[in-house]
């Protein structure tokens, strides 16, 4: 395996390529681009995504958007899930929440799962990313690439080659890049019925009000409708098929002849269906999620079903953890190991969350009402037993902050301890009487907040990705040596 040790500027025409152009691809880029790093982002289609499909934004995956910038854009065109209301024919028969509601708290500003199309989501990072002077390059496809220990050469289905110091494979679950690199899968299948999602436009008046999910059951298979946020009429349709082998029509008449058959919806109620899919529910997770200079993530690393909203949210956090150690190695000298912490941190996080997932699915495919709680949320994800988690407390009380974990909001003077994180550099926060390092390096931010809360007492670097990397009583050789292990000079020298 060649090491991912920086490739010079001779040795590359842009820093990093990423392949494919999803919420994954997008939200690397957007963090690249707005490091400095340069980042080429392909797509082989010649545009975004147009559908719904992944349309849950967890709670930290909305931490991870405030940082980015397009927070406020994605609460005003998302909203709260829906109620779930089943029906037999014409008649209602209950309703239920199928997500468990929370109040939001000083500590967890975003506490509720969002409802937003993933073509809206996608729409705003790519417009933050132009924002910033990025892009993606629609209509060029990778065709294949090679690595030394220099730099990686992309080939492109336009006859280009790109060379680069990483390549990231983001493109999906039939992911060029991994097969490419001779990654296997190892999974299983969820569900072997095929199921359809498609998003489909009915026309006002109908028993499909805009206030609920509505839900069908049939002999052949099941039939759910949410309304998708807006005033346009649209919802997301999806539907099971009890058999195994039924063809699935996913043309806009087969469409409206399955709901016309499952509900009582006319064909004429439905007056658009702009995308459709079919799929088997697979959960699979790469063997590995790096080779040399090449990494893959998202739905190229996992697979999940679509039960309790992880595929996507995965994904952006797999960006979110990339992107700060690439920018760290490539551009501000951190050693090449720092990028054997991303498979490190992240493959068990996607390992539990694909068990989450294929739990959800099977209980909800048994006919339980399941609720979706606080373990779908991924508030409390953390890294623990990483090597980038340094904890030199000898003890601190259970609720307490601990290195690894997710790094909590809370007042800052007139302002949010997250207005402080936000941004592409490190924070060393000091709660009450403990003593910080005198000199740090410009790219690390300070504060002091007052002692108590989950912080207690102590100092705490905290990652760009919003982890708490390091914490002590004060700041020792170990510090140092952590500052030196991510990119950052060792206190009381220039970075």
């Amino acid at each position: 395996m060649s090491e991912p040790t920086p490739a010079t500027a001779a040795h590359r025409d842009t820093d990093v390529v990423i392949c494919g152009a999803g919420p994954t691809g997008l939200v690397l880029a957007l963090d690249l681009v707005r490091r400095g790093v340069r980042a080429l982002l392909l797509e082989r289609a010649d545009g975004l995504f147009p559908g719904s499909r992944g349309k849950g934004l967890q709670p930290r995956s909305q931490e991870v958007l405030d940082d980015l910038g397009i927070l406020p854009g994605v609460l005003a065109a998302g909203g709260p899930y829906p109620r779930m209301l089943a029906w037999e024919g014409t008649e209602r028969r209950g309703e239920w929440d199928m997500i468990e509601r929370s109040e939001p708290t000083e500590q967890v500003p975003y506490a509720d799962t969002l409802l937003i199309p993933q073509s809206r989501t996608q729409e705003l990072l790519y417009e933050r990313l132009t924002a910033l002077g990025g892009g993606v390059r629609f209509g060029a496809a990778l065709t294949g690439f090679r690595q030394d220990a220099e730099r990686v050469e992309v080939r492109l289905s336009t006859g280009e080659t790109v060379r680069a110091g990483c390549l990231v494979g983001a493109d999906g679950g039939r992911s060029t890049v991994r097969r490419a690199l001779g990654i296997g899968m190892t999974g299983e299948t969820v569900d072997p019925r095929p199921m359809l999602v498609a998003d489909v436009r009915i026309a006002p008046g109908t028993l499909a009000d805009r206030d609920h999910w509505h839900v069908w059951r049939a002999a052949d298979g099941g039939v759910a409708l949410c309304p998708l946020p807006g005033d346009d009429g649209l919802f997301q349709l999806a539907a099971t098929f009890e058999d195994e082998s039924a063809a699935v029509d996913t043309t806009p008449d087969g469409v409206r002849a399955l709901l016309a058959a499952r509900t009582p919806l006319a064909e004429e109620a439905i007056t658009d269906v702009p995308w459709a899919s079919d799929y088997r529910v697979r959960a699979a997770l790469a063997d590995r999620f790096r080779e040399g200079r090449v990494f893959l993530a998202g739905d190229a690393a996992h697979v999940h079903s679509p039960a309790g909203g992880q595929g996507l949210n995965t994904g952006v956090q797999d960006a979110y953890n990339l992107g700060w150690k690439l920018a760290q190695v490539l551009l501000h000298g951190a050693p090449a190991a720092l990028l054997d912490s991303y498979e490190a941190e992240r493959r068990p996080v996607a390992a539990d969350v694909l068990g989450l997932s294929t739990r959800l699915h099977r209980a909800s495919a048994g006919g339980a009402a399941v609720q979706r709680g606080r373990d779908v949320q991924q508030l409390g994800l953390g890294y623990r037993d990483s090597d980038l988690a340094v904890d030199t407390r000898p003890e601190t009380p259970e609720e307490a902050v601990r290195a690894g974990d997710r790094a909590p909001d809370g007042r800052y003077g007139e302002d949010r301890l997250f207005d402080l994180f936000r941004g592409p550099h490190f924070t060393l926060l000091t709660a009450g009487p403990a003593e910080p390092p005198a000199d740090l390096p410009e790219r690390v931010r300070r504060a002091r907040i007052p002692a108590g809360g989950p912080y207690g007492t102590g100092v705490f670097l905290i990652r760009p990705d919003g982890y708490v990397g390091w914490a002590g009583h004060h700041a020792d050789a170990s510090f140092d040596a952590y500052l030196t292990a991510v990119g950052l000079a060792p206190a009381g020298v220039p970075a």
